[in-house]
């Protein structure tokens, strides 16, 4: 464990009117319950310099105007409304990087979490007891009694993934409710992924055990208002987050999810050339062709729906980006057979060139994607 890094002390005039702690709240239609937890902050924080900035990803629903509404009546709000940008990670990472004070919580909108443990978590990182406190659900005086079957049974596996096989020592790294030492955040963020919903366990893993850690016990609450964010897709992020924490980051959790898409495509380009030549008795190429086509549009769908969708492309710009992506795959695939040649003359091995060409068509398409297909704007 390395020695305990505290704040440096700033001068009186310095810290005057600045907040010591911001919560850091990510939204997503969540206009019903913005008033109510900043209520609640009220009411738990009184006596504390504090700061909420709600980073919302341009809701649907308007929350980001009723943030804004709540900030033009009371200073200590703030509004980030991101657009084009999706992810709770993403979220919580802009936040805690835009404000000046020394501590930031971050938190739910749906208030199943406890603001009344804010100030106790406060006192353990001003005392210099923890650089990062963690609400836990599943120590002592914790738990998450409102979770159905399914996805307590979830949490728990995913928790035991998280322990088992990037060594996490904490109790509930899946909590959502956690404080920490803005400075020790700084030096991690740069390593962290915006992808996903999982910014704790990517917090704690990035940090490989040099962030000193305390747990307190807290009671998860059910939802009020709104519906729960929580679908499959955690799933697919949680598995790409665990694969690119064992590669030490080598490896995006985004790259992880561009190839299993591509993994998809490999099959529905072999069930497209089956039926093209048993159902409709095609000619061999035109049946490739049409192997190549179906299996390009599949992994634009899909990668559209899964890998990007905090960038997703909609409307009319779905037509450019899929007329893009056949471009990108098609350079591609004379990347992929000039490097399987190249490989396989020098050393005569047709599983070890097919896959050095599979490799290089990936990284490929992955990197003109990024840059043409779903570019940032």
């Amino acid at each position: 464990m390395n020695e305990v890094l505290r704040p440096a002390t700033d001068s009186p005039q310095d810290t005057a009117g600045l907040p010591v702690l911001c919560v850091i709240v990510p939204t997503f239609n969540e206009r019903d319950n913005v008033i109510k937890l900043f209520e609640k902050l009220q009411g738990t924080l009184e006596g504390i310099a504090w700061e909420v900035i709600y980073v919302d990803d341009n809701s649907p629903d308007g929350t980001w105007e009723v943030v804004r509404g709540l900030a033009r009546r009371d200073g200590r709000v703030r509004c980030i409304r991101r657009i084009g940008r999706r992810g709770l990670s993403g979220a919580c990472i802009e936040g805690i990087l835009a404000s000046c004070a020394p501590y930031a919580a971050v938190m739910d909108a749906d208030l199943q979490h406890d603001e009344t443990q804010l100030p106790k978590m406060l006192s353990l990182l001003q005392s210099g007891a923890a650089e990062l406190v963690v609400g836990s659900r599943y120590i002592a005086g914790g738990s998450a009694d409102s979770f159905n079957k399914q996805r307590a049974g979830a949490s728990a596996f995913a928790t035991e993934v998280a322990k088992r096989v990037l060594r996490v020592e904490i109790a509930d790294p899946m909590s959502g409710f956690f404080m920490v030492r803005r400075d020790r955040f700084e030096q991690l963020a740069p390593q962290l992924s915006t992808q996903g919903f999982k910014i704790l366990l990517d917090t704690v893993a990035t940090a490989h055990g040099n962030i000193k850690t305390v747990e307190i016990p807290y009671r998860f609450g059910s939802r009020l208002h709104g519906e729960s964010k929580l679908d499959s897709m955690v799933a697919l992020d949680f598995l790409g987050l665990v694969l690119a924490k064992l590669t030490n980051d080598a490896v995006s959790l985004r790259f992880l999810m561009f190839a299993m898409v591509g993994g998809t495509g490999l099959f529905v380009h072999l069930g497209t050339l089956f039926i093209t030549l048993k159902l409709f008795d095609l000619p061999f190429t035109v049946a490739q062709a049409a192997g190549a086509f179906v299996a390009m549009t599949s992994n634009f769908v899909l990668n559209n729906f899964l890998t990007y969708r905090d960038q997703r492309l909609k409307g009319f710009a779905i037509l450019r980006g899929v007329l893009a992506f056949y471009i990108v795959c098609s350079v591609g695939l004379f990347a992929n057979v000039g490097v399987a040649f190249s490989v396989y003359n020098q050393e005569p091995i047709w599983w070890l060139a097919g896959a050095a060409g599979a490799l290089m068509g990936v990284v490929w398409n992955y990197a003109m994607s990024g840059l043409f297909v779903w570019r940032k704007r």
